[in-house]
């Protein structure tokens, strides 16, 4: 026997999605389609994904005009330009202040957010006002390892997935369609 669903009222929740397994990035896409699902604005702002690789995500969006901006440029323990990283994430970072104070949006995802917070390059003080005094109906998603406890305490749900095996330890690289 079906039931129905009835929604409580609509408050933005800062969902963080942090941990050293694998699926931060896809759990968040998870929530993005469930949120287009009901018709909601979204767009993902991706601060490590460069538009120089394509990801499987980046391919589907496109086909069906969803938003996501790969706006990094690559993995940061392999660049070979930290500064170049740091004026990414602060220029990545003015465009999700953009989306947030823009009030376009009902989901912004901040992905793998959490590193440039991690690393210094972005001011922790300046982020938190920013996510705490977004419209009360924005949806915030932030993934990515090691989310700074100041990010843990101002969320309203956070997820700390962790990995329990994993192929790569058996020299498995990355998948298209898995991780790519």
């Amino acid at each position: 026997m079906e039931r129905e669903i009835k929604p409580g009222p609509r408050k933005g929740l800062v969902i963080v999605h942090t941990g050293n397994g694998k699926g931060k990035t896809t759990a968040a896409i998870g929530l993005m389609f469930r949120a287009l699902g009901r018709d909601f604005k979204t767009i993902m702002l991706q601060f490590i994904k460069s538009k120089k690789h394509i990801y499987g995500e980046h391919i589907l969006a496109e086909k069906l005009g969803i938003e996501i901006r790969p706006l990094g440029d690559g993995f940061s323990w392999e660049s070979k330009n930290i500064e170049q990283d740091k004026n990414l994430a602060k220029l990545c970072w003015d465009q999700c202040k953009e989306a947030i104070e823009s009030k376009k949006y009902d989901m912004i995802i901040l992905d793998e957010f959490t590193y440039p917070l991690k690393y210094g390059w972005l001011d922790i003080n300046e982020v938190i006002p920013v996510i705490k005094n977004r419209d009360p109906n924005l949806h915030l998603v932030i993934t990515g390892r090691n989310a700074p406890e100041e990010i843990v305490e101002i969320a309203d749900l956070v997820s700390d997935i962790q990995v329990i095996k994993h192929p790569f330890k058996n020299g498995v690289r990355a998948q298209l369609g898995v991780e790519m």
